[in-house]
């Protein structure tokens, strides 16, 4: 089996899933330039075949396609109108996959789109796959055949993050990490603001050993506060030294269709401190046993959740840590890569 995926931003997770997938399939990747916002730095094994999108006009992609021969596609998102186009030609010749992380919101650009999905969605992709409920949600408004939308779509690199939390356990276990930690991007809509706020207040109210530690960059000047410590941009290898440092996960987004790091951090087992609008919360977020939820943007909601945790025992505090790493289990490279072969053998049984 031949896998050829068209994709737009890459990631570290999504290649490890590739890796695995490689054992059973020849595995080929499309792909756009690595986003300057995020400058990772990417390591391909040699059964994964990459193309930049970058390299070729629209011709020679077509007679790329030709030569790889794929026995199924899978698309990620419909942003790129160059990939809908190449897809089209394969529709029901082999089976066509459509990847998307948006919720159902019930907007009017939404309802647009339930109207449209039949011109340029659904006369070009035979199933659907998705990270959660909420997402297939939408791919049944948009008309995909609820037996075609599959979940799981993001998985984390479970390896990675799994040998993070043996290595810290006993450490955890002796002496909980007293450092809150975010990873994510320095703009509005990733909460990072009411973090540093709800922080920032906690201390001026409440005396305590706690740190925060961001890692990131944006378009927000870092705060100055003397419990605070920004890094900057991580690349992936250099995170486990700081990490084992810390004990507890903020993802404070306004808006975060799912969140991979999410999982990350679950499987490393760190106890999670997410907002409402986070779509992993579905999968990842069992309240008061892997971590707490806040109403987005509720900087008083949050500030007490942070003001629970800094009174809860080491040995509570662990307790949350390994609940965490056991939930993150559920979605793993194993059963993307089974997804893929499920769908080319329902498709293969006409």
């Amino acid at each position: 089996m031949t896998v050829l995926f068209l994709y737009t931003e890459i990631a570290d997770y999504f290649i490890k899933c590739c890796e695995d997938l490689s054992k059973s399939a020849s595995v080929h990747i499309i792909r756009w330039p690595v986003n300057k916002e995020a400058p990772f730095v990417f390591s391909f094994s040699d059964k994964l075949k990459v193309y930049d999108k970058s390299d070729f006009n629209y011709s020679q992609l077509e007679t790329l396609i030709k030569k790889i021969a794929p026995d199924v596609i899978v698309c990620s998102g419909w942003i790129d109108k160059d990939y809908l186009n190449l897809v089209r030609p394969c529709y029901k010749k082999i089976p066509t996959v459509l990847t998307c992380d948006t919720h159902w919101t019930g907007s009017l650009k939404q309802h647009l789109a339930r109207f449209l999905s039949r011109f340029f969605l659904l006369n070009r992709f035979s199933h659907a796959w998705v990270p959660g409920s909420s997402q297939a949600q939408y791919a049944k408004k948009l008309g995909f055949d609820p037996k075609k939308i599959k979940e799981g779509f993001y998985c984390c690199d479970l390896e990675k993050f799994n040998s993070i939390y043996t290595s810290q356990q006993s450490l955890k276990k002796s002496v909980f990490p007293k450092k809150f930690l975010f990873v994510g991007r320095y703009y509005e809509f990733k909460g990072i603001t009411d973090l540093w706020e709800a922080f920032t207040q906690l201390h001026n109210e409440t005396a305590n050993e706690w740190e925060l530690w961001c890692l990131g960059t944006g378009n927000i000047p870092p705060i100055e506060h003397k419990k605070i410590r920004h890094f900057g941009f991580v690349q992936p290898k250099d995170l486990e030294e700081i990490t084992q440092k810390c004990g507890v996960f903020i993802l404070p987004s306004h808006f975060e269709p799912w969140g991979v790091v999410v999982q990350e951090y679950a499987a490393s087992g760190f106890p999670l401190v997410t907002s409402s609008a986070v779509g992993a919360n579905e999968a990842f977020l069992i309240e008061d046993q892997t971590g707490f939820s806040f109403r987005s943007k509720n900087i008083d909601e949050l500030k007490k959740i942070l003001k629970k945790i800094i009174t809860l025992s080491d040995a509570e505090l662990y307790e949350m840590s390994t609940k965490s790493h056991n939930v993150a289990q559920k979605i793993n490279p194993k059963n993307w890569t089974n997804t893929v072969i499920e769908i080319y053998n329902e498709f293969n049984k006409k």
